[in-house]
């Protein structure tokens, strides 16, 4: 009885101990990968700050794009890394595929060049690639299995999407529910959160500001609110299937006409240009947050998301580097103010619907959507962006900016489906 009662507590101990010590390993990997992220995300955000300034103080620099697209080119040509993007970043989540270390600086160099000179991209591409390539590094030197290994890329992707937007829960929430839409490993829920907090203080340190826009007013749920919020994300949701598509084709054709990257990148930079020229604006050049500012004071044409549509399709689909969230920010709160108009109410309220509607829409996250909505926007209306984002992910359809995601359960039925998006 008492060798029973020693070997009983001894399996005890031992238990503890082993989840002692997986706490404590997955401590040390978040906070290394929440530093490292913080640490080139803020130098990455710095950069691109001066990068935008500059070209917004010097616009005639817009004429060297295609230019910088021939350099851009070369760079992943000589790196051998022309087909790696994003989509190789979630798939070393799902398989062994690995993620090099020369991706950092690459990826680095070609979107702050898209930036400087005009193209039309956001910067969480770029964020989620580093970020992916962080995390993967960090769990070789930790000698992580392939399964661990999967986790140690996710922190590095939540600590640098959080680091440039000042968002720690959605980072952490994106970056577990992007992959496979549906499942969220609750493993990786502490150290990607953990490395998301450590890295947005980072950033708040260096002097980044995290993303936050006040709202003047606020909206409660009635019958009014409820049907205008829910005419905003049904149209949002058929928008994001437009620009999802309108992405996806862009490559396609692109690709298909124009087979030398060189000359492809040079025809669609010399494609910008003349768009630009031809509207008299540069208010579709770079991220354009500027533009999503204005859109809050109602303050935006009607056809600017088409427009940002339109740009961001050549830029990326030319083979230019960056991002679609933001320029998805961008065309939801640009579409949300023109609806806002048209109802006869407060434009920057619905510009916020549109927001997080389309980045619903596209990204297919609706947990990080309406956490989101709380982060960017204060949680006062969180029942109406939760119902935008609840009608935007279903009548958005299998689309998705990233052609690895997984959808794992249909959105209308409890159906197990496990489809990529489209």
């Amino acid at each position: 009885m008492k060798n029973s009662y020693h070997i009983y507590w001894k399996h005890k101990y031992t238990k503890i101990r082993n989840y002692l010590f997986l706490f404590l390993k997955w401590i040390l990997i978040a906070t290394s990968a929440g530093i490292t992220g913080g640490i080139i995300g803020s130098i990455f955000s710095l950069a691109l700050s001066h990068a935008t300034s500059f070209r917004e103080s010097h616009s005639v620099i817009i004429y060297f794009l295609p230019l910088g697209g021939l350099f851009i080119v070369f760079i992943y040509k000589i790196t051998k890394m022309s087909e790696i993007g994003i989509n190789n970043i979630i798939e070393s989540i799902r398989t062994s595929e690995k993620v090099p270390y020369i991706l950092i600086p690459v990826i680095f160099i070609a979107t702050l060049i898209t930036h400087l000179l005009g193209g039309s991209a956001g910067r969480e591409g770029a964020a989620l690639q580093l970020g992916g390539s962080i995390g993967y590094n960090i769990g070789r030197g930790f000698r992580l299995d392939k399964k661990d290994l999967h986790i140690a890329v996710q922190c590095g992707m939540s600590a640098v999407f959080a680091s440039l937007f000042g968002t720690p829960v959605t980072a952490a929430i994106f970056a577990l529910e992007v992959i496979s839409v549906g499942i969220i490993h609750g493993s990786a829920i502490l150290p990607c959160l953990l490395a998301a907090v450590i890295s947005s203080k980072a950033a708040l340190m260096a002097g980044i500001a995290p993303e936050c826009f006040p709202l003047d007013s606020i909206y409660a749920l009635n019958h009014t609110n409820f049907i205008r919020t829910s005419v905003t994300a049904a149209v949002c949701a058929v928008v994001s299937i437009i620009f999802c598509g309108s992405m996806h084709r862009s490559e396609h054709i692109f690709k298909k006409y124009l087979p030398n990257p060189y000359i492809r990148i040079f025809c669609g930079g010399s494609i910008i240009i003349i768009l630009t020229m031809l509207l008299n604006t540069y208010d579709y050049n770079g991220a354009g947050m500027h533009v999503i500012e204005r859109a809050f004071d109602g303050e935006c044409v009607p056809y600017a998301f088409l427009l940002k549509i339109i740009f961001t399709a050549v830029t990326i689909g030319c083979g230019f580097k960056g991002g679609e969230i933001v320029p998805t920010f961008f065309i939801g709160a640009t579409l949300g103010a023109a609806l806002g108009h048209i109802f006869g109410a407060d434009a920057g309220f619905y510009a916020a619907v549109g927001l997080i509607s389309m980045f619903c829409g596209v990204l297919n996250c609706p947990l990080a959507s309406i956490i989101l909505s709380i982060e960017l926007f204060g949680s006062e209306s969180l029942v109406l962006f939760a119902l935008a984002v609840g009608i935007s992910y279903i009548l958005s359809g299998y689309y998705g900016l990233y052609s690895s995601q997984k959808i794992i359960y249909s959105k209308l039925k409890s159906k197990y489906i496990n489809i990529n998006t489209k």
